[in-house]
């Protein structure tokens, strides 16, 4: 039994008619200081009763007594006192409730004292006041009304649930998953997160709530395309991969119909330029049959640039197959010292032209062809693209222009010449324009045979030059500009045929250099002309009249490997 009822003349019990009666105070309600040292003070003994007849027995049986009285006021008294209190359709400040009535009540009841003691909260691990008495709660100051008091108690329409606790990011709650990445919040939280929410009786207030950050959903939507983009690129890939290997791309079959066009594969086209070309003549089906059975028969190593005559509609297999047949390419090839009139020659037979067709083209339209402009023409020249028509394959299938043909050779031959600067060469060894390097180059790939042939004939061709050198005087005496003039190849030349006939190409009859280039120099004679040796070479032999030639620098010398010639000649 707690000293809750005792008045000033000492203990009393607690009356079950009491209001309070069981009534621990509402959640943390305090009594009013009237009370207080009643609650706080050391429990009271007296003589006539021993100390444990204050929580154990009466002695007299009223405690059974007490008991029923306790549980009729539970069930009927504070019961319907309670719920009238907490009417939830009664405003706050309408409550039944409150100190004033609980005081007027309790001093009308069967005990009242005539003195105005107010509720005090009794803490229930402390039933006998130990607590407060220890800390002196006889002298303890009321703060009912005061700021540092617990509010009063609400009714349940009017009480506000408890704020939510604050998660961290380690702890993100049981409705946030691993971590609240949609949600908001999350690791940009930091010190921009908002501080704790107080209660009820919270003095902070609320004016400096800041409003939480949130995550913006800008976020969720990167997230989304990246995913979107990654199973559209898998899915993209993994499709071509099934074609690659499941699908057949369309082809014809068969070797093709009767119908002929001409294929003009450029230098450095791959098997997918090819497979372009042909898919857009007829020829194949498709760009990717075409590179597969390109691939198969290692096209990229054995198909070379030039012209082919194919049939259209013609399977893969079977296109391929035919541009590695020699007999359906249709290209011309130049060889390095060859001359027009050949060349010509191959035009024409390729395209299915009357013969001279290409060579009177040629002589019509030449400044049409893109010649450079150091280029000069002179009547005594006998072809004006002459050393011009540069070595290499160029296409020329049936149907094809001859002056398209031309001109492909005519632009490869300038484009090498620029990349070697003739003009500033021209000058460096003293020439009049790149026209004589060219000439000059001419004359080395007839008559050389190696590379270091080439370099000695382009020396010996300086040297001679030379009007006032004491072994030529500034005669060439080459036969093979003798040979140009008359169209042939001829070694065995009479000095009294060739003494007699002055055609400006003539270089027995007439100093210098012929009126222009006898044929067109490749690549090795070009440079072997731009670095000749310098070991003072004037004359060379052919001595066994084919491919062995060797060099002198005096006439005497220079007999010696005639008679040489004569020996193997049987003269």
């Amino acid at each position: 039994m707690t000293e809750y009822g005792r008045g000033q003349e000492g203990s009393e019990p607690w009356h079950p008619q009491d209001p309070y009666y069981g009534d621990g105070g509402w959640e943390g309600q305090q009594g009013h200081a009237g009370h207080q040292a009643a609650y706080g003070g050391q429990p009271q003994h007296y003589p006539q009763a021993p100390q444990q007849s204050e929580y154990g027995d009466w002695g007299t049986g009223q405690q059974a007594d007490y008991g029923q009285a306790q549980q009729q006021y539970e069930q009927q008294h504070y019961g319907q006192q309670h719920q009238q209190q907490y009417d939830p359709n009664q405003q706050y400040g309408q409550q039944q409730y409150a100190p004033q009535q609980a005081q007027q009540q309790y001093d009308n009841g069967a005990w009242g004292t005539g003195t105005h003691t107010h509720v005090q909260y009794q803490d229930p691990s402390d039933p006998y006041g130990q607590q407060a008495a220890a800390y002196g709660a006889g002298d303890q100051p009321d703060y009912y009304g005061t700021p540092d008091a617990y509010p009063p108690p609400e009714p349940p329409s009017r009480r506000r649930a408890e704020p939510e606790p604050q998660r961290t990011d380690w702890d993100p709650g049981p409705d946030q998953g691993e971590h609240a990445f949609f949600a908001g919040g999350g690791d940009d939280d930091g010190d921009d997160a908002p501080e704790d929410e107080g209660g009820r009786g919270d003095r902070r207030g609320r004016g400096g709530k800041k409003p939480k950050k949130r995550r913006s959903g800008c976020a969720c939507l990167v997230v989304v395309l990246v995913f979107g983009s990654g199973i559209g690129g898998i899915g993209y890939f993994g499709y071509q991969f099934y074609k690659d290997r499941f699908v057949s791309a369309p082809d014809y079959s068969g070797d093709g119909t009767d119908t002929t066009v001409s294929i003009v594969v450029q230098k450095g086209a791959g098997g997918a330029d090819i497979g372009r070309l042909l898919k857009a003549k007829g020829v194949v089906k498709s760009v990717d049959a075409f590179v597969s059975a390109f691939t198969r028969n290692e096209g990229e190593k054995k198909v070379q640039a030039g012209a082919y005559l194919l049939k259209t509609q013609m399977s893969a297999e079977s296109a391929v197959k035919m541009m590695l047949d020699p007999k359906s390419q249709n290209a011309v090839m130049v060889t390095p010292g060859q001359r027009n009139i050949a060349v010509y020659k191959l035009i024409d037979d390729k395209l299915d032209l009357k013969s001279g067709t290409t060579r009177k083209a040629a002589k019509a339209d030449y400044k049409s062809l893109g010649l450079p402009d150091w280029a000069e023409q002179n009547n005594e020249m006998k072809d004006p693209l002459e050393g011009f028509l540069h070595p290499g394959t160029y296409p020329a299938a049936k149907g094809m222009k001859p002056e398209a043909v031309l001109k492909d050779m005519v632009s490869e031959a300038t484009q090498k010449y620029d990349s070697l600067n003739l003009e500033a060469k021209a000058k460096a060894l003293k020439l009049d324009s790149p026209m004589d390097i060219i000439t000059i180059a001419s004359l080395v790939q007839a008559e050389g045979k190696t590379t270091d042939d080439y370099r000695r004939m382009a020396e010996v061709v300086y040297n001679r030059l030379d009007y006032g050198n004491p072994q030529t005087y500034g005669f060439l005496q080459f036969d093979s500009t003798y040979n140009y003039a008359k169209n042939e190849s001829n070694i065995d030349i009479s000095e009294s045929e060739i003494s007699k006939d002055k055609d400006p190409y003539n270089t027995y009859t007439n100093k210098g250099l012929p009126p222009g280039p006898i044929g067109n120099p490749g690549d090795s004679a070009l440079k072997s002309t731009l670095n000749p040796t310098d070991d003072g070479w004037y004359y060379f032999v052919a001595t066994d009249g084919v491919s062995k030639t060797e060099f002198a620098r005096t006439h005497e010398e220079f007999q010696k490997l005639k008679d040489k010639f004569d020996a193997t000649r049987g003269n």
